[in-house]
């Protein structure tokens, strides 16, 4: 627990000073794994501000996302996990509804190694995202996310574990 709480507090101060300059996104997501566990995520998300590739199809942008995952299990198997992860993301030029696609690598560090029958190896892990969904006119997006849990081998063994999710954000 004392090194979720350490990550938890390096990734709120490295936040914070991007905060200062961007504009704070909140996004609340409801997911399932394979194995029928429920998630329920919350997170903080900050615009990188820029774009590349820009052509009249669309451009590539991203944004840095924190995050906290409660895992729901029985007394003995729920779970939890903090994340920090720059996300990609390609918009599609669009009138006043914006799809897009996104994919992302961070970090994660979870609360113990064992979630539902899955032994992870370590607390620390890296996260995989792939996602699209649809932006609204007034900062407000829906979309669908597949998110990855591994520790790419660092520790055996390495169960790994996905989530698969449904997610609101609304910008502030």
């Amino acid at each position: 627990m004392k090194k979720l709480i350490s990550l938890a507090a390096v990734a709120a101060i490295s936040l914070g000073q991007v905060g200062a300059v961007h504009a704070l996104d909140l996004t609340a997501a409801v997911g399932r794994t394979g194995e029928s566990t429920t998630t329920y995520r919350l997170g903080a998300q900050f615009d990188f501000n820029r774009s590349w590739f820009q052509t009249s199809v669309g451009r590539l942008t991203g944004y840095w996302d924190a995050g906290y995952t409660y895992w729901e299990g029985d007394e003995s198997s729920s779970n939890h996990s903090i994340s920090l992860a720059p996300v990609f993301v390609y918009e599609f030029n669009a009138g006043s509804v914006t799809p897009y696609l996104e994919a992302g690598i961070g970090i994660a560090a979870f609360e113990n190694t064992e979630v539902e029958n899955n032994d992870l190896g370590s607390s620390f892990q890296f996260e995989d995202r792939f996602g699209a969904g649809l932006r609204f006119a007034g900062g407000h997006e829906v979309g669908v996310r597949a998110i990855h849990y591994s520790n790419a081998g660092i520790k055996n063994p390495n169960d790994g574990i996905e989530s698969y999710a449904v997610h609101y954000r609304a910008s502030f």
